[in-house]
């Protein structure tokens, strides 16, 4: 006898997160634009041999295309690397999903994610950066989309050392604020606007470097987390 499918509820495959409640109320783009497509996905593989960490890795592959595609330089490539932008991220969403209706989730799940997902924010960003500076003949669009990786990924730093100060393991608590953003870079890659996006990255990234250095600095005189070992 077949073993009985595993019954699919959205509700239940969603992660409880407590982080970015702003968005999460008034901006929701994780749950009524990202999560429906990504349902769709989960339901479709549910019943096969497919697994989290290999939509994991399908997730990675589409945003490395999609970095490759920003190279082409022109509205078309822009449009379609926002797609595959677009549809890595459902795949990022519906990994969770999968592995929450499976019970298969684990930690090396969970940091193979994040550890793929930074890979795929490098390319992205640095096929925005070279993509647009060929569209518009203009090197100091590179410069500058350089700049924001690197401050980008400055606070990507900062954020876990915190965390691992803390004691927290946050491992996607995230997925509201990316979605939000995932979907802002969908629709100004149809205006061929990256100038916009990479300046909202900067901004973004300046305004939370400010933060976090602030909420450290207040934390400095308190005891500190015990060490992990």
């Amino acid at each position: 006898m077949s073993k009985p499918e595993t019954p699919f509820d959205f509700e239940r495959s969603l992660k409880t997160v407590s982080s970015f409640s702003f968005i999460h109320k008034y901006l929701p783009a994780d749950r009524y634009i990202v999560r429906p497509p990504a349902a769709l996905l989960v339901r479709a593989v549910l019943g096969t041999s497919v697994t989290p960490n290999q939509l994991t890795v399908a997730s990675f592959l589409l945003g490395l295309a999609g970095g490759l595609v920003y190279l082409g330089g022109t509205p078309l490539f822009f449009a379609l690397a926002g797609c595959l932008v677009m549809l890595s991220t459902i795949f990022d969403s519906a990994d969770g999903m999968l592995a929450r209706t499976k019970n298969m989730a684990s930690r090396f799940g969970a940091y193979l994610d994040l550890f793929l997902d930074r890979i795929a924010d490098f390319a992205v960003l640095l096929g925005m950066s070279f993509g647009y500076s060929f569209y518009v003949q203009d090197v100091r669009y590179l410069v500058f989309g350089l700049l924001t990786i690197g401050l980008y990924f400055l606070q990507v730093c900062l954020y876990y050392v915190v965390s691992i100060y803390k004691g927290q393991d946050k491992s996607g608590e995230g997925a509201e604020a990316k979605s939000l953003v995932v979907f802002i870079i969908f629709v100004l890659s149809f205006f061929s606007r990256l100038d916009a996006l990479l300046l909202m990255v900067f901004l973004l990234s300046v305004v939370s470097l400010i933060g976090r250095t602030i909420r450290f600095a207040r934390r400095a005189r308190g005891p500190a987390a015990p060490p992990s070992h």
